[in-house]
């Protein structure tokens, strides 16, 4: 599957994998901020993708920022439908105790592309019996 991107910030860097196999590659900043503890900010990221139209990509918190920092990406994943051609963004809270500065070229989340499948709608008047049944929301135990 390619990916294209579009750099519409001359200081944008591509997404990159970090290490052969990884599902997610890097997205980083292109501009400065500091996000204080509770705040959140789109941070954003200078690139336009294009993604084929049987795709979807979903943006994703780095593992080692909500651990050493407490900064994630609030609507996690966010999504980015093929259809999209506006500059990516990411939406980053600051969920830790001390404010987190965002340097430019940072790694501020993943990206992680995917196949999407539509699916057909179809209104009915009855659903089979599972069962499961309606149970949910920790009906499985803890």
């Amino acid at each position: 599957m390619t990916v294209k991107f579009r750099k519409i910030d001359s200081s944008a860097v591509l997404p990159a994998y970090a290490h052969p196999g990884d599902a997610g590659m890097d997205v980083r900043s292109v501009e400065e901020m500091t996000l204080a503890p509770g705040e959140r900010r789109l941070v954003k990221t200078g690139l336009v993708m294009t993604l084929p139209p049987d795709a979807e990509a979903q943006v994703r918190p780095r593992s080692g920022l909500a651990l050493k920092h407490g900064v994630t990406v609030l609507n996690a994943p966010g999504t980015i439908d093929a259809g999209y051609r506006g500059e990516v963004g990411v939406v980053l809270i600051n969920l830790g105790q001390e404010p987190y500065h965002v340097a430019k070229g940072d790694k501020i989340a993943q990206i992680v592309v995917a196949p999407c499948v539509q699916a057909a709608v179809v209104e009915t008047d009855e659903t089979d019996e599972t069962d499961r049944g309606s149970g949910g929301f920790g009906s499985t135990g803890a």
